[in-house]
């Protein structure tokens, strides 16, 4: 097989064909990531709006509104604008660039879940410790380390794989550049790659999911202590919405990457990440804006307040 010039672009093969039943789902789909970007920008204007929602808590929850709206601009646009046009070329720094994101988002969410498993911890657990437990410099200190820890894996993935030689099919079975997926177009060995970016990703995943899960122990050890009926039912309502998130995140993510090779499919990988891509994002402030008063009650405010100045 012959060696293909990695100046060239990549296909992206995309999500949907070009049928009736497919131009449906894709203006179904497409509503989706709109929804998820006004619904996360709607968190973060109440969140910066509502001097109540000035806590730790909330912070946190402001970047993952953030997160998920950069991912959301980073993946679909461009999926968007190749089923539209029937140009579906990407070069190879565009691919980078996408990879770079996807990976570097997805990271940072995963420390940042971490991060607000402590908070909800500290919170349940010594509420009146809370002010120093989880003061504000501790928090800026762990949204930067989120961003910085997804960064640094980001930078690492597009810039190994791009620098392998690739063959000349050089269609992409994706609707966007995911480093496992250009992997299988390589032309050269890449097996070791391929276990060190495995082990990367089990370490990006485990870390935090371990302290997740040390958090939630502490938290429902203490809750089962709780004698107050309407106490536990408390402490249960702060969780949940955080615990709804975190199985969502992880189930894609262990599902996409935590596989072995042999058990992959592009159409599965394909149905998965557009879940992991577009759906969640839309979900989390679903979730936090159904399942939290605070949120509810600022929203209420705001609302309020431009039916005055309406008036």
């Amino acid at each position: 097989m012959n060696i293909w010039n990695t100046t060239s672009d990549f296909i992206l093969l995309g999500l949907f064909n070009h049928t009736g039943a497919h131009l449906f789902l894709f203006v179904m789909v497409l509503t989706i990531p709109f929804s998820s970007l006004v619904g996360n920008a709607l968190m973060l204007f109440l969140i910066h709006q509502d001097v109540q929602l000035h806590t730790p808590m909330y912070f946190l929850l402001s970047q993952l509104s953030l997160m998920d709206m950069l991912l959301v601009s980073t993946i679909v646009p461009k999926m968007a604008a190749d089923y539209l046009t029937g140009l579906k070329s990407i070069s190879p720094a565009g691919c980078g660039l996408q990879i770079f994101f996807f990976m570097s988002l997805g990271g940072a969410e995963c420390f940042l879940l971490a991060a607000m498993s402590y908070d909800h911890y500290v919170a349940v657990c010594h509420p009146l410790r809370y002010p120093i437990l989880m003061s504000w410099q501790l928090c800026l200190r762990m949204t930067v380390g989120s961003w910085f820890l997804g960064a640094a894996d980001g930078l690492m993935q597009p810039a190994v794989t791009l620098s392998f030689p690739f063959c000349d099919a050089h269609e992409i079975n994706h609707f966007f550049c995911e480093a496992p997926t250009l992997m299988r177009l390589a032309c050269a060995d890449t097996v070791v790659f391929e276990y060190v970016m495995y082990i990367c990703c089990v370490l990006m995943l485990l870390i935090p999911f371990s302290l997740i899960l040390i958090s939630y122990i502490l938290l429902f050890a203490a809750i089962l202590e709780m004698h107050s009926r309407e106490a536990r039912k408390k402490a249960f309502a702060t969780c949940s919405s955080h615990l709804c998130v975190v199985g969502l995140f992880y189930g894609a993510a262990i599902f996409i990457y935590m596989r072995p090779k042999s058990y992959r499919l592009a159409n599965h990988d394909k149905v998965v990440s557009a879940f992991y891509t577009i759906f969640t994002p839309l979900l989390n402030p679903i979730i936090y804006s159904l399942r939290n008063s605070d949120v509810k009650g600022a929203l209420r405010k705001c609302m309020g307040q431009c039916a005055a100045l309406k008036s």
